[in-house]
């Protein structure tokens, strides 16, 4: 079964392309999902950091003609100085909104008060339940049997912004991190081009908190789709 949570944020109106980041560390899957969907449309990937030189995803937006750079923690002092290197190539950029997609290093207040309430995330489980790394893992060990993914606006805590996409699926008989991790990157690759489009369509705007609530996030049925 797939269900798709309501997010907690409202789009308004659609504006122009938006430019935007995306920080990355592995392979670029999802780099590659926004690549085939938004770039070029809603959107425009102007420039992607990787924290490893050698992340294939930095191969993925050279062929496509985007800037890349690395930041590798190990360059840089402390996680400060990387973050303030970081931010300012972004904000370079003219990035308006920064997407980490499999970019596995935290983020100081001074790279995210570059971006108020614009850095987004995707992460393999239904915040608020585990979250930072090794979701999967944790998910598995406490004997789950939906999982799921979750677009949410980056904040000072681990996995602790504000939730504005999540879909989820059963399997009940899941034992193995990698098979879970692949039944989830459908989910991935569709919901983080969604967040971005919503982004694009004039930012997102904080539901209630009685809406909030209403919605249920993290209930076990499934509400109407978002959009």
């Amino acid at each position: 079964m797939l269900c798709d949570l309501a997010h907690s944020y409202r789009a308004s109106a659609v504006s122009e392309r938006l430019p935007i980041a995306v920080l990355v560390s592995g392979t670029g899957t999802n780099l590659q999902a926004l690549l085939d969907t938004v770039h070029g449309h809603e959107a425009e990937v102007v420039a992607v950091a990787s924290s490893r030189g050698d992340a294939p995803a930095l191969e993925r937006a050279a062929s496509r003609g985007i800037p890349t750079a690395v930041f590798a923690r190990a360059d840089y002092p402390d996680r400060g100085a990387r973050d303030e290197a970081l931010g300012a190539w972004v904000q370079a950029s003219g990035a308006r909104l920064v997407v980490l997609a499999g970019y596995m290093e935290l983020l100081g207040e001074d790279f995210l008060g570059r971006f108020p309430d614009a850095v987004i995330n995707v992460h393999p489980s239904l915040l608020p339940a585990f979250p930072g790394l090794g979701a999967v893992e944790q998910a598995l060990a406490y004997g789950v049997k939906v999982f799921g993914v979750t677009v949410h606006f980056v904040d000072g805590g681990i996995d602790t912004g504000a939730v504005i996409l999540q879909s989820s699926l059963e399997l009940p008989g899941a034992e193995d991190p990698a098979e879970v991790l692949a039944a989830l990157r459908p989910l991935e690759h569709s919901l983080l081009p969604r967040a971005v489009r919503l982004f694009a369509a004039g930012g997102l705007q904080p539901a209630s908190d009685r809406d909030r609530r209403g919605r249920g996030i993290g209930s076990p049925q499934c509400p109407p789709r978002a959009i």
